[in-house]
């Protein structure tokens, strides 16, 4: 049970297994005003997709009360500047339960927006690879291929690929073969010639330009 507990390191992975929707969190501070102050500041970070839940903001050392409500609720908890009771480590480490400690404010806010932003589902983003241009194109048994000239970055073996004649896109999929010489490469670099070939589209002309690109996950910042 222990190894399924939150931690604020473990929030992304959980969140991520659908285990995980919202941050519950127990707050222990030495006077009253740090705490007030710190629900405060905590109230303020962005919550339309994720949403805080301070079970319990007090004065005072852990407890093993604590750790018990902590375990239960599957929240982390969090002190400032206090201290832990007799046997509350122990129940933490049996239960499994994340206890911080900190003296800095903004120390404890950035660790719980981390935790936050692990909680928002990742967004898919273009991320540009290179461009090439068509130079002169072959016709081969298996169909048409394009004889590049790589102008910047690269290309990549099974990346995705827009072709763009007179700055239209014509044609979006998969560079399926790439050559370099008269052998197979994986990628080929600025400033290199090679052959390029798309399953399923043969109609290349010379001056076409060849905009290759990976599709990766991104984690996502918290906005206001």
């Amino acid at each position: 049970m222990a190894s399924r507990r939150v931690t604020l390191g473990k929030i992304s992975e959980l969140a991520q297994e659908g285990e995980l929707k919202e941050l519950n969190i127990i707050l222990k501070g030495d006077v009253q005003g740090s705490v007030e102050a710190i629900v405060g500041s905590l109230s303020q970070l962005p919550q339309q997709e994720v949403q805080i839940r301070i079970l319990l903001a007090s004065v005072g050392e852990v407890s093993e009360n604590d750790v018990a409500l902590a375990a239960a609720s599957n929240a982390v908890i969090l002190g400032f500047n206090t201290t832990l009771a007799t046997g509350a480590r122990q129940a933490a480490d049996e239960l499994g339960v994340d206890i911080r400690d900190y003296n800095i404010i903004y120390n404890l806010l950035e660790d719980v927006q981390g935790a936050m932003e692990g909680l928002l589902e990742p967004e898919l983003v273009e991320e540009p690879l290179g461009q090439a241009e068509v130079r002169q194109v072959f016709m081969l048994s298996k169909g048409a291929v394009a004889g590049c000239y790589v102008q910047s970055g690269k290309l990549v073996r099974n990346c995705n690929v827009r072709v763009l004649r007179k700055g239209k896109v014509i044609h979006t999929g998969n560079l399926d073969s790439l050559r370099r010489m008269k052998d197979d490469a994986k990628e080929v670099a600025s400033g290199f010639e090679c052959g390029v070939s798309i399953n399923k589209y043969g109609d290349w002309q010379e001056g076409d330009i060849i905009e290759a690109f990976r599709m990766v996950t991104k984690r996502r910042t918290l906005t206001v």
